[in-house]
């Protein structure tokens, strides 16, 4: 039986990730995944709360994807998607997903 983790942390790319990893997951410029929960109701599942990464140090390119980890590093990626828009994000920006933005449909 699958043990969902107790933390999961968004994770940002400006290269598509895949099935099994990969993609560029933005690094440096102050970048860490932020810790995300969610609520879900029948097979989707929402962040419940915003997720707000730190001010960029440096800039981070144009982020096109979002991955949902269960570790702060390394870790294992448990799902992915490509962003309705992507957003370039240069030093002084803040990317921000507000609550209920993040939709992921569980089968």
């Amino acid at each position: 039986a699958y043990t969902a983790p107790s933390t999961k942390y968004l994770a940002l790319f400006t290269g598509a990730p895949g099935e099994t990893g990969g993609g560029t997951e933005v690094s440096g410029g102050g970048y860490a995944r932020q810790t995300v929960a969610f609520t879900t109701s029948g097979n989707t599942t929402s962040n419940n709360a915003a997720v707000e990464f730190p001010t960029a140090t440096a800039n981070y390119g144009t982020v096109t994807h979002v991955g949902v980890y269960d570790a702060l590093s390394s870790g294992n990626l448990m799902a992915y998607a490509t962003l309705s828009a992507s957003k370039t994000i240069e030093t002084g920006d803040v990317f921000r997903v507000p609550s209920g933005d993040l939709d992921i449909t569980l089968n």
